[in-house]
This record gives C-alpha cells, sequence and structure tokens, in this order.
C-alpha cells in the first residue's frame, strides 16, 4: 500500500498497533544495507527487520522525524510525520548522530526515544 496521506502523530498515539511494534533499537540506516552479504566464502542472509522505526529525515528544508513501516520483504514506506517533536531534541540528535547520517537519514538518539515514548505513554 502507497501511503497517499502521511498519518500524524495523533494517529500513532491512537493506535495501539503502531506503539507495539515500535523497534526502539534499529538504526534506520541499516535498513538500507544489503540483506544478503559475502563473508569469506560464505554468503549470509541477515535476518528481515519488520516493524516500525523512527527517524529523521535531513534532506528537505529543516529536519524532521518520521515513523517508517518496515516489512520482512525489506519494503519500507515512511507512514508518519511527528510536527509536535521540539526542534532542539532534533538539532540534539543530528549533532550526535552526525557520522552516521546516510542517504539523509538519521538515527534518533536518547533524548528523542524519552520524548516519544513519554508521548506514547510508555513511560
Amino acid at each position: 500500500m502507497i501511503w497517499e496521506e502521511l498519518l500524524t502523530f495523533e494517529d500513532i498515539k491512537k493506535d495501539e498497533y503502531y506503539i507495539k511494534h515500535i523497534l526502539w533499537d534499529v538504526d534506520p540506516t541499516k535498513m538500507m544495507e544489503p540483506v544478503i552479504v559475502q563473508d569469506g566464502s560464505n554468503i549470509v542472509c541477515k535476518e528481515p527487520i519488520k516493524g516500525y522505526v523512527f527517524y529523521i529525515e535531513t534532506s528537505g528544508k529543516k529536519p524532521q522525524l518520521f515513523l517508517m513501516r518496515h516489512k520482512s520483504n525489506c519494503f519500507g514506506e515512511t507512514i508518519a510525520k511527528v510536527d509536535e517533536i521540539p526542534s532542539e531534541l532534533i538539532q540534539e540528535a543530528l549533532q550526535e548522530n552526525k557520522d552516521k547520517i546516510k542517504f539523509g537519514i538519521c538515527p534518533i538518539n536518547e533524548s528523542i526515544k524519552i520524548w516519544l515514548k513519554k508521548e506514547l505513554g510508555l513511560l
């Protein structure tokens, strides 16, 4: 399914399915790496990632927080945008993870995780 309109953070808050399936410790840049790699003379298939991952998109006019759905068939799509997050938290994560940004995607940091978990009623 291609999302015609992004969900809001309020939409995510209201649906326990999304909240239950957030992958808090997955680096979104890892999802762009090959799933089949050669390790010496062995071919290694990585475990598929399935769930929801927050990330910061840096390629637009201003960095923004989004939620991506990633399926076990290695297909990912952005499904929601989080406008409510304080910009200071995004800037802090960008500074902290500046060496991890790939293809305009930056992982979130611990401060953003804590903010999100509080907002989602997980803390």
